[in-house]
């Protein structure tokens, strides 16, 4: 009954999480088929989980940063880890993968289904502008969960010795930047060797959406809480990141119109 009490007090702590959440496991079966969408949440999650762990302990691959444990009692801990916090990389990753994957792939159209035309699941390309694109929603994300006083998250966590990006040392995005690869390298190795994406290349927009939608929520919480001069440099990311976006999906348009 303790484990089923924390377990709802998780949810209704962190909702906006769990919406995320099952909007990610519907966009990536959709894309990548269930199998493949549990090995990445698993994956993912064991990777983000002891990156976290090492971090608080060793300042390694993020530097040294701790958890209040304000929270503890009222969300599910793995040792001193909020387990929401670790599971998020989950989508976080898959939201990366799936834009990555439209940005290089070409993208074919039927009606309003997009898809992709022989994706390129395993490409270094496709790994490294995953990865940067999961250091990219951290830009956006870090320095505003460290103002978690000033919102509903709450204060979870801290720096000790504050970083030069508006609180978040730089280490911290470096860190990112390793977790991101690992996770995507790591799945695109499994997901060669087991074969799976011989079944699958399903919509190719969900995961994207979903990515600017993350992006969308950050920013409105960026400016509800006043902090414009964030605001405006996450907004050039955001705007950035869309422009190249809509450019490769009105290629895919106007090529299926016209063909």
């Amino acid at each position: 009954m303790e484990i089923f009490d924390i377990l709802i007090s998780t949810i209704l702590l962190r909702p906006y999480v769990f919406v995320l959440l099952g909007f990610y496991l519907i966009a990536g079966s959709v894309q990548l088929g269930l199998k493949r969408i549990a090995v990445f949440t698993i994956l993912a999650y064991f990777i983000a989980f002891i990156s976290e762990y090492a971090s608080t302990r060793i300042g390694f691959p993020y530097g040294f940063y701790y958890y209040t444990g304000e929270t503890h009692g009222k969300e599910l801990f793995i040792s001193n880890v909020p387990f929401m916090d670790s599971l998020s990389y989950s989508f976080l990753g898959y939201f990366s993968y799936s834009l990555a994957l439209l940005i290089v792939s070409p993208v074919t159209r039927k009606g309003c289904k997009f898809g992709l035309s022989h994706p390129p699941w395993y490409s270094k390309k496709v790994l490294v502008i995953a990865a940067i694109l999961f250091v990219l929603q951290d830009v956006l994300i870090d320095p505003i969960s460290l103002r978690g006083s000033k919102w509903f998250l709450g204060q979870i966590y801290f720096y000790p010795e504050e970083g030069m990006y508006f609180g978040v040392p730089l280490s911290n995005f470096f860190g990112w930047l390793l977790v991101g690869l690992a996770i995507v390298y790591c799945f695109q190795k499994l997901d060669n060797r087991m074969g799976w994406s011989k079944e699958f290349a399903g919509n190719a927009l969900m995961g994207p959406i979903l990515y600017f939608l993350n992006m969308v929520f950050i920013l409105s919480v960026t400016f509800y809480i006043g902090e414009y001069v964030i605001g405006i440099i996450s907004f050039s990311i955001f705007s950035i990141l869309i422009f190249i976006t809509i450019l490769k999906i009105r290629h895919a348009f106007l090529i299926s119109t016209n063909g």
